[in-house]
């Protein structure tokens, strides 16, 4: 599978439940090769494994994955923690079987990066900043998509 980045979570660890005292790490990441299909790459493992491959790239990289498992996806539990995909599969990359690289292919890498700022989400599904001002009251303990650009950044 070869795609962009568009999205990628921090390293996290959990208690083994199998090896009591230790502890497993994880990292997800989305990935888009075309303007309608994207999907989450999940990968477990030991601290070294999963720190040095979150490491060797970044959102906006084009990646090739090699050899990933392919899974159905738990949509109401995954999705909690993850963007939500178009497809009902997940990748899930091993250390001992999968592989990630960074693609220097310069042909694939400019196709690709156009992909990298379109929304996730149907253009129809969102509330602007002024809707949500106008409305808020209405609005009120709802769960909403907004769609706006970022100004500034300060302190």
């Amino acid at each position: 599978v070869i795609g962009v980045v568009i999205g990628k979570t921090d390293v996290r660890s959990f208690p083994d439940r199998k090896n009591i005292g230790t502890e497993r790490f994880t990292f997800c990441f989305t990935i888009r090769d075309s303007p309608a299909h994207f999907i989450n790459a999940q990968s477990w493992g030991r601290e070294e494994y999963i720190r040095s491959l979150s490491d060797s790239f970044r959102v906006g990289d084009c990646v090739t994955i090699e050899n990933p498992l392919i899974q159905s996806k738990e949509a109401e539990r995954e999705e909690k923690f993850n963007p939500v995909t178009p497809s009902c599969y997940k990748l899930l990359l091993s250390e001992n079987h999968s592989v990630v690289r960074t693609s220097s292919c310069y042909d694939t890498a400019t196709s690709l990066l156009s992909l990298l700022h379109l929304p996730v989400k149907d253009p129809q599904d969102y509330y602007s900043l002024g809707d949500i001002v106008a409305n808020g009251q209405s609005l009120h303990g709802r769960v909403l998509n907004v769609l706006a650009a970022v100004m500034s950044v300060r302190e």
